[in-house]
């Protein structure tokens, strides 16, 4: 690698400014693990006071902005040389590879010590296990080392539910273990079609994505395989007794859409089609994740409503 990245983030100019903090903590990324954990949270059973349901998902946002940050402060250097991520603070040289990760150390163990001392340790243990294995074991091990990275790696990301869910209730529990493993099976097709557009940024900065190492061909293959699981794996709140019959037509049909516009990628082959894929996979969890929440507060209610009436057998379906 040439020594002109190093030499540019050696000259850190003097303009960084609360709009440069904003953007090292990947606001972005950081919108769709609050809301995982929320939803973690609204699904866990017996409620929590607002204030403290407030104060659990500031120290989650708080904990994913951390990893953004020492995120941005190991990669400076490969972020400099792939257009995408170039603007980054660290990667532009507003702001300093060491005051990143001074930056990012400090929120992430505000954001354990307030979740263990305010809320509970149990969540507050889950949290810092989020960071923890992003930081070491995704950024700093897996990311340049193997084309698995983002499917070990991806556990990082699908943790949010399980933290919002212990905040709760103060344990872990298997609802919340199926949140889980969505997350999980959904992050590779996610990713994956992201770098089949980007490809030769990854291979310009030597970061071994599958495309890269194991050609366009098989990541489109693995992108079809993983959303068929995904389809498979969302099912579960449905076929476990955790969710109704709402849900589970939800999940077949958003599922669906992903497997037609993986089928199309396989079919297609194009930049464009990767794109598109790549952001329908935002919609998809989005969308599944508040069909979890609607279908809860009509299930929920609709089940109570009916043993006021003196059903005991539950709901018809």
């Amino acid at each position: 690698m040439s020594s002109q990245p190093t030499a540019y983030l050696a000259e850190v100019a003097d303009v960084s400014d609360v709009r440069d903090f904003w953007r090292l903590l990947k606001p972005n990324v950081m919108t769709l693990v609050l809301y995982s954990a929320a939803v973690g949270l609204v699904l866990a059973p017996g409620g929590m006071h607002p204030v403290m349901a407030l104060v659990a998902l500031l120290c989650i946002a708080v904990a994913a902005g951390a990893a953004a940050a020492i995120n941005n402060s190991y990669d400076a250097d490969i972020d400099l040389i792939m257009p995408r991520t170039q603007r980054r603070p660290t990667a532009a040289g507003r702001i300093a590879p060491a005051d990143a990760l001074a930056f990012g150390v400090i929120l992430a163990l505000l954001s354990i010590m307030v979740m263990g001392l305010a809320v509970n340790w149990v969540a507050a243990l889950l949290l810092a296990l989020t960071i923890g294995f992003y930081v070491f074991v995704y950024t700093m091990w897996l990311k340049r080392r193997t084309p698995q990275n983002i499917v070990i790696g991806g556990a990082a990301g699908a943790l949010p539910p399980m933290v919002g869910w212990a905040a709760a209730t103060g344990e872990v529990g298997w609802p919340s273990i199926v949140m889980f493993l969505i997350i999980f099976f959904w992050t590779p097709p996610h990713f994956w079609a992201l770098a089949l557009f980007r490809t030769e940024d990854y291979a310009r900065a030597g970061v071994p994505m599958l495309p890269v190492v194991a050609g366009a061909e098989a990541t489109r293959r693995h992108v079809l395989g993983y959303s068929v699981l995904l389809v498979v794996v969302s099912l579960l709140p449905t076929l476990l007794g955790q969710a109704g019959l709402l849900y589970g037509l939800a999940a077949l049909v958003l599922g669906g859409n992903f497997v037609r516009h993986a089928w199309q990628l396989w079919q297609d082959r194009t930049q464009r089609t990767a794109n598109r894929t790549f952001r329908f996979s935002i919609v998809y969890l989005f969308a599944l994740f508040g069909a979890m929440v609607v279908d809860h507060m009509v299930t929920g209610p609709l089940a109570a409503w009916m043993a006021g009436l003196g059903w005991s057998g539950g709901l018809p379906w």
